[in-house]
């Protein structure tokens, strides 16, 4: 076999110049590509798919979700009208309503027309617990990077010469109204290799940001330092944490000019509410099992006295997929065999008991839990079920309190759950949704990396664009992900990535074996670390598929770690500097395994350029190899979206239909 390997030498690489994001040469060939994608795919029926998508993306019938933030409700609200959307509040009495009356706080578009700037919002830090102030964070066309306004919530305004940060991937917290401890660029030497803060600073109103006093500084080679503050009345704490790689925090508590830390194991994941501390293992730790939460007395622990509670215990079928406080009560949502089951857990004596009126049989998550009260929304849904959103106490009972419309026809659709052997001999579940003996095309979607678990909930847009064409979804729930808690990823990290790809190969294998559908008719798509799964597919197994389609992908893993990003990956993937690493890195990045005599599927590949997380060198690089290489590929790059690939709902729209009318057009539907 013929392979074209481009050089572990970076300077031998032909297409290295297609890294540079924004220059004209570069900009001109994404031009070049996208071209002839439009041409081919825009006709009528992309238009139709992509007017369905957006009628659900935009319509007023959706549930608009809320979090509470003293007597109101808060929402973020995109539609037809209002595409970059607005930050309004409610009152629960309101909210209950068919019409609520919502306040709106912040109209992003009326911003944007008033800056002349392609704001897309961010989020808002508002100070607790009177919630007068806000940071609001906005982004120029959908980048992680962003600008930070103070904002005053009883005013409506922005404070004039109030905290204000420019464009960075800032963390920033309140430590009181005129305080903040802020992690951001101050300038050379003030990031992390990933690109993230290094330092934390207290800034005070009034002041330079040159004169904020550091508080805490990281290394460089760290991804991330961060503060946090908990300003809840008589539990008042900062918190610093130190990512010292993608899965490992370093966490204290800062009192005074003293850091004491938090003693667990740095892979665990960390959290404090009132005077109880949590711990979520992700690798045994003395007698306790990996997937455990665990429970402490936090004066005790941060003294020394490990006098430790096991919350919950995991086991072959079952994993923690949620937690959320309210004041009194901790909320839980276990997957057994990737199905929700929510329960309430009694601080102290650690007793648990399942929360009445959740639907059976469904995703069910937590939308939303008060952690100055009793509240809690709940979503509930199925691939063929839309969401409900369940409201009620911790006390229980939860019921109905919105209901999302249903999308697409789904009385001839069925939900099955099958197992798939993987090379190892692995059992690995997948779901099939579609109609019973249907020969139409079948989609085979996964991601298979960071702990990510992926659960059968509702998509409104799959659904027109695909189910109710006669197509079939198949979600696989594959190594590298959480469904079976944490073991299920870490066996899957660096030297065994090559599991997350068997498996998937597995499923797609198994689907044509049991007579789903034909290796013709398998289309897959992935993005981010799913679309560095594509490219395993399309390089290592072309043969299974009939399309595919890879969006805001990694593919490059000789260069990753140097972009953008790219290096608080590390941890996940391996170090492709150091000669180990590479060895088994070398065998699957798909940039460097382009065969010149195997035939490949088709390929559509999707990024954007204001992905400022996963570089779009990545996408454009792997292009121009595949059609060095004599391979079809179809190209497509957003100019704004950021790494979700859109920046509003009519990009998002357009982004869907493109991928659907290309999997109908090359699947044979």
């Amino acid at each position: 076999m013929n392979v074209c390997v481009t050089s572990a030498d970076s300077s031998a690489d032909p297409f290295l110049w297609l890294e540079d994001v924004t220059g004209d040469e570069a900009l001109d060939w994404v031009r070049r590509h996208n071209e002839p994608t439009l041409a081919e795919l825009r006709d009528e029926q992309f238009e139709t798919m992509r007017t369905e998508a957006l009628d659900v993306l935009d319509t007023d019938a959706r549930i608009p979700y809320v979090r509470r933030r003293g007597e109101y409700l808060y929402n973020f609200w995109r539609d037809e009208a209002n595409p970059r959307g607005l930050w309004r509040r409610t009152t629960l009495a309101s909210y209950r309503t068919e019409n609520p009356d919502w306040d709106v706080v912040i109209d992003v578009d009326a911003l944007a027309a008033a800056d002349d700037t392609n704001w897309v919002w961010a989020g808002a830090d508002v100070i607790e617990p009177d919630h007068s102030l806000a940071l609001i964070s906005l982004s120029r066309g959908g980048a992680d990077a962003a600008v930070v306004r103070e904002f005053d919530m009883r005013t409506r305004e922005f404070v004039v010469g109030g905290f204000e940060l420019a464009e960075a991937k800032t963390q920033i917290s309140w430590a009181d109204e005129n305080t903040v401890l802020v992690g951001t660029d101050f300038g050379e030497g003030s990031l992390t290799d990933s690109g993230y803060a290094r330092q934390v600073k207290r800034w005070r109103r009034g002041t330079p940001l040159a004169d904020a006093e550091q508080v805490f500084a990281g290394d460089q080679t760290d991804v991330i330092v961060a503060a946090s503050v908990d300003r809840t009345p008589g539990h008042e704490r900062t918190l610093i944490s130190r990512a010292v790689d993608f899965f490992n925090d370093e966490i204290y508590e800062l009192r005074g000019a003293e850091l004491v830390r938090i003693d667990a194991p740095t892979d665990a994941s960390v959290s404090v509410h009132h005077n109880w501390l949590l711990i979520e293992l992700r690798t045994d730790w003395d007698d306790y099992r990996a997937g455990s939460l665990l429970a402490a007395d936090y004066a005790e622990f941060t003294s020394g006295t490990k006098n430790l509670t096991v919350v919950f215990e995991p086991d072959a079928r079952t994993s923690l997929h949620q937690y959320s406080w309210t004041r009194d009560k901790l909320v839980v949502v276990t997957l057994v065999d990737v199905a929700s089951r929510v329960q309430i857990v009694t601080p102290g004596t650690w007793t648990s008991s399942d929360l009445a009126g959740v639907p059976p049989n469904t995703n069910t998550v937590i939308a939303g839990a008060d952690s100055h009260g009793d509240e809690i929304f709940l979503d509930s849904s199925g691939f063929v079920t839309p969401s409900t959103l369940l409201h009620g106490t911790a006390d229980g009972p939860v019921s109905p309190i919105k209901q999302a419309p249903a999308f697409f026809d789904a009385d001839s659709i069925e939900v099955s759950q099958h197992f798939a052997t993987s090379a190892d001999g692995t059992s690995i579940p997948y779901f099939v949704v579609g109609r019973p003996g249907a020969s139409g095309p079948t989609l085979l979607g996964g991601y298979g990396g960071f702990e990510v678990s992926r659960t059968p909930g509702y998509d409104g847009v799959l659904g027109r664009l695909w189910l109710a064409r006669g197509g079939t979804y198949v979600l696989a729930n594959i190594r590298g992900g959480g469904e079976y808690g944490p073991g299920w990823h870490t066996q899957a990290m660096r030297a065994g990535r090559h599991l997350v790809d068997e498996d998937f190969a597995a499923v797609a294998s198994d689907l044509v074996q049991r007579g789903v559908t034909t290796v013709e008719r398998l289309g897959a798509q992935g993005g981010s670390n799913g679309g560095l799964l594509m490219g395993i597919m399309l390089t290592r197994y072309p043969d299974r598929f009939g399309a595919l389609v890879c969006s805001v992908p990694l593919l490059d893993m000789k260069r990753f770690h140097l972009l953008l990003a790219g290096a608080s990956w590390v941890a996940e993937y391996g170090n492709p500097d150091d000669p180990a690493d590479w060895e088994f890195i070398s065998k699957y990045s798909p940039y460097q395994n382009i065969s010149t005599d195997r035939e490949y599927p088709p390929i559509l590949i999707t990024t954007s350029t204001r992905d400022d997380r996963v570089h779009p060198g990545h996408a454009r690089k792997m292009t121009a190899a595949l059609e060095e290489a004599g391979h079809p590929v179809s190209y497509y790059e957003n100019i704004e979206g950021g790494h979700g690939g859109a920046a509003d709902n009519s990009q998002a729209a357009f982004r869907s239909a493109l991928i659907y009318r290309y999997l109908w057009q090359t699947l044979g539907g």
